[in-house]
């Protein structure tokens, strides 16, 4: 069975891709510096699940850091089939207050993997981008050949950053990279920034919803493990390719929000705020290169994930309902 190298390891879409990777009994070297971007117990709880299978390896490390790049030509076996970078500082808002922070990770890391793979002649790279990079003048679905020249946050413009450094790497050195341009991702130990985490425990906690605008903005929601399965699947060798992964199930926030009243069994107190301008309306994904290159299609529909996701809120809830909310 192969051997991986995944950044970000206990980040939420990484957990999962390593879980599906050891079982199939392939061996995964996670890497994560568990910062405090969000509450440190998600990241916490994920781990715990990862460090229970016997074929986990875990280092504790930032790939923002240089000397990473030797730290990990010493930790990792020499027989590595590929790199699958899901480390990221993510959030379209918080990158407004710390945008270094953004450049830090998302480019200087994802240099430092590339290095990794440069020079131990690793000849995958699989690289999380994300849906931000399409600005509003794009008309949805989004497809990877609309205009993503224009970011309109430095989130946005660091993943573009990314994606740049990864085709270089690609052009010099001829790495195979897939960029995965994630849409809104959802599913049981989210990350408590996004509207699915917050809206479950706002509802069932019977606290204020804040909604910003109408909430008749809407997003394309996939469940976590179809993103996973997807992720695995782009670890065959496909050249260079940007691929969207996701937003295949477009909804309104407020039918969202429908959706978890009726889950949880209880009414929303909904907060209407003024609409964030780093914010977009729309982010459907046209999937249909996921589909060719990748034999992609998401397995669990919307109905589906919302029941398991407020299922594990209610399992986990004596400590995930204390978990604080960027």
């Amino acid at each position: 069975m192969a051997q991986y190298l995944l950044s970000g390891a206990a980040g939420f879409i990484a957990f999962r891709v390593a879980e599906l990777l050891m079982d199939a009994g392939h061996e995964v070297y996670g890497v994560d510096n568990l910062n405090d971007a969000y509450d440190v117990r998600l990241k916490e709880y994920r781990l715990a699940r990862l460090k229970s299978y016997p074929n986990f390896h875990f280092k504790k490390a930032d790939i923002a850091d240089r000397e990473i790049i030797d730290v990990l030509t010493e930790w990792i076996s020499p027989d590595i089939e590929g790199v699958i970078n899901l480390a990221a500082r993510a959030g379209v808002r918080t990158s407004l207050t710390d945008p270094w922070v953004y450049v830090d990770t998302n480019m200087t890391g994802t240099l430092n993997l590339l290095e990794l793979c440069r020079r131990q002649t690793i000849k995958k790279f699989v690289l999380a981008s994300t849906s931000s990079l399409y600005a509003e003048e794009s008309e949805p679905p989004f497809r990877e050949d609309d205009d993503t020249e224009h970011p309109l946050q430095p989130y946005a413009a660091t993943k573009k950053g990314a994606e740049a450094l990864a085709h270089a790497y690609h052009h010099l050195y001829d790495i195979d990279v897939s960029v995965l341009r994630y849409f809104t991702v959802y599913g049981p130990a989210g990350r408590p920034d996004m509207v699915m985490f917050r809206f479950c425990k706002w509802i069932a906690e019977g606290e204020p919803v804040i909604v910003n605008g109408d909430g008749e903005q809407s997003r394309g929601f996939t469940y976590l493990d179809d993103i996973a399965r997807g992720t695995i699947q782009a670890l065959k060798p496909l050249n260079y390719a940007l691929i969207n992964l996701g937003g295949h199930e477009v909804i309104t926030i407020n039918h969202l929000i429908q959706m978890l009243e009726k889950r949880i069994g209880q009414r929303a107190q909904v907060v209407h705020r003024t609409f964030h301008r780093a914010d977009v309306r729309t982010n459907q994904a046209d999937v249909t290169r996921a589909a060719e290159l990748l034999d992609w299609q998401p397995e669990v529909n919307l109905e589906a994930g919302v029941d398991r996701l407020v299922d594990w809120y209610m399992q986990e809830r004596a400590w995930a309902s204390q978990v604080e909310l960027p």
